[in-house]
């Protein structure tokens, strides 16, 4: 007998995430009832993600569970915000116990691992489709912002931007590379982490923040424009992984770095004043964070390579459905 909706939602998502004291009332009513800390801004975000269109047909459940929250998360970490809260909206073509069950595992982990409860949602029939609001909160006037940034700040990436074009390359089959190579970036793509006590942290060092989706140039020159700025990137100081360059080679990886998607990393500026106590607080070693260019005054976002410009374009492994 098909499960009912009630019943689905008791079997596999009740218990999903963490139970939190904030929480007055959470699944099982019309609307959650939420306690959200005086002295807060209140933070909100949301995003779709629908099968074949961000992520590949037969990616697994548990992927899915995980991303669909993840990327919400890494928005939360651009403004510096701590999640508190999720509504889950799901779409499926069938019920199908083993993927929901390796669905909410995938998503209860990621939850948990954030201290994050699923307060609520909903679930209906159709192509497959996940949708997640997040809400969360930070400290009064000290969110994060992508308008921040000023003609002389510093730029700086978390981590290594394009292992995730190179994982889903690798998923679709469009990419070989050697067994470990492959693993670590389809684990990449399929299970990105969000940079959230990297986002929290930078909160009294940051201009502007800007989570990295859709590519990193392209992101950088959204702050940038945002600012009311441009900004040259170095692309000689491009940090990539050695899976990435084993799998593709050192111009291909930083081409990656540059215009692949789904990394959801951090990318944000830090004025000259701030640069030596920001290393000295959040020593880059330690955080993964690395230099990659200067915000100027004209519009514009340009990769430089010994002074001159370099042009790139989305093409070849780069965000999916893009």
């Amino acid at each position: 007998m098909p499960l009912s909706e009630f019943t689905l939602i008791d079997r596999y998502f009740r218990n999903c995430g963490l139970k939190r004291p904030d929480v007055r009332l959470g699944i099982g009513d019309d609307a959650a009832l939420l306690d959200s800390p005086a002295g807060c801004d209140l933070v909100a975000a949301i995003d779709t993600l629908v099968d074949g269109v961000h992520f590949p047909h037969g990616c697994p459940a548990a992927s899915v569970g995980h991303r669909v929250l993840a990327v919400n998360l890494s928005d939360l970490a651009a403004m510096g915000a701590k999640p508190a809260w999720v509504l889950l909206a799901l779409t499926l073509p069938n019920i199908n116990e083993d993927w929901l069950a390796e669905f909410a595992a995938g998503f209860s982990e990621l939850a948990r691992a954030h201290d994050v409860a699923l307060v609520g949602g909903d679930t209906t029939s159709g192509p497959l489709c996940a949708t997640v609001q997040i809400l969360g909160h930070v400290p009064r006037a000290q969110a994060m912002l992508r308008s921040g940034a000023r003609p002389g700040d510093l730029v700086f990436v978390s981590g290594t931007p394009g292992d995730a074009a190179g994982g889903l390359a690798v998923e679709q089959g469009r990419l070989q590379a050697t067994t470990d190579a492959a693993t670590y970036l389809r684990k990449r793509f399929l299970y990105p982490t969000p940079r959230m006590a990297l986002g929290k942290s930078l909160r009294s060092y940051a201009s502007a923040c800007i989570d990295v989706s859709d590519g990193l140039l392209g992101d950088v020159g959204k702050l940038a424009h945002a600012s009311g700025c441009g900004v040259d990137i170095e692309y000689t100081n491009l940090r990539v992984s050695e899976p990435l360059v084993e799998a593709v080679g050192d111009e291909r990886a930083r081409e990656l770095a540059l215009t692949g998607g789904d990394d959801y990393e951090l990318c944000f500026t830090v004025s000259p004043a701030n640069v030596s106590k920001l290393r000295q607080d959040l020593p880059p070693e330690r955080w993964g964070y690395s230099p990659i260019g200067v915000v100027r005054e004209t519009p514009g976002a340009a990769v430089m390579n010994n002074g001159n410009v370099m042009e790139f374009s989305h093409s070849g492994y780069d965000h999916f459905g893009k």
